[in-house]
């Protein structure tokens, strides 16, 4: 039984929420980050030296999922955010897909390492796992959070007018752009990386994610999952060779799916499940 998410004329969030989206998102993000930018002695001094683990740092990885949030309670209220966080509870996935997630993603990494004469995972610290184990759980609550706007408002809105395989190039190069400033930040590791293998990689991983999202009828968790291994700690650097890889994934994965990736017809086009459906999704 559907839940609502596959039509649009229940869902009280209008298409042009997409507007006050991308103005939310880009305002928190780009406003932390290009204060670091062009004040950074004021901005040190005041809030502290910016890392990874800052407040500040969180706050602009969540500005996405603020977004997010703050149109689904505009429209919809308490009731809305709740029938909204109901969609981690779409658990149902194909087998290709989990085995996906869970087993190809990290192979990917590990071929990319292998080839450029890398180790199979991460080097560990000299106090163990544990550190690692804690960089991921924390990881947990830094991009997968990203998900609620990416794939739970963004990409809903745009299936309402276009093909997945256009939503998803679209979302990517968003998502992509979205993280340009961190790349001019000495103290995190973007400053490290190369923006454009970076952009593409976004653009494939956001065209790869799209048909899991559409055929879980617009599940949250697997996205979520879905990021979460694209920044597990334990697995090895394998730049620039896992984007290549992926690249090539990613036109295998669109050339598979090509009924349902050019043609809106099965596209997830709600963000609010009907409330009267939810009983229901346990029943499937």
């Amino acid at each position: 039984m559907q839940i609502g998410l596959h039509s649009t004329e229940d869902d009280v969030v209008p298409t042009s929420a997409i507007i006050a989206f991308l103005i939310i998102t880009f305002s928190i993000t780009w406003g932390l980050i290009g204060f670091y930018i062009l004040a950074p002695d004021v901005a040190a001094t005041t809030f502290g030296e910016i890392s990874g683990s800052h407040p500040f740092f969180f706050l602009g990885t969540w500005s996405p999922a603020i977004a997010a949030f703050a149109l689904v309670s505009l429209y919809s209220g308490v009731s809305g955010i709740k029938s909204f966080l109901s969609r981690l509870l779409l658990w149902r996935c194909s087998t290709g897909w989990v085995a996906f997630i869970v087993i190809f993603l990290p192979l990917v990494f590990v071929a990319g390492s292998l080839i450029k004469g890398g180790p199979l995972l991460a080097p560990l610290p000299p106090e163990g796992p544990g550190p690692v184990v804690a960089v991921l759980f924390m990881m947990l609550m830094l991009g997968p959070i990203e998900e609620f706007g990416w794939r739970g408002v963004m990409q809903p809105l745009l299936q309402r007018h276009m093909a997945p395989i256009w939503a998803g190039l679209i979302i990517g190069a968003t998502w992509g752009f979205w993280h340009l400033p961190a790349f001019f930040l000495s103290s995190t590791v973007y400053a490290n990386w190369n923006f454009l293998p970076f952009f593409i990689g976004n653009v494939t991983l956001a065209v790869l994610v799209t048909p899991i999202f559409n055929s879980t009828r617009g599940s949250l968790l697997w996205p979520m999952l879905f990021h979460w291994q694209l920044i597990n700690p334990f697995w090895p650097d394998a730049q620039p060779w896992d984007t290549i890889i992926l690249v090539v994934v990613a036109i295998i994965v669109v050339w598979w799916n090509r009924d349902t990736m050019f043609t809106r017809q099965d596209s997830v086009t709600g963000i609010v499940p009907m409330r009267h459906a939810l009983p229901s999704m346990a029943a499937e």
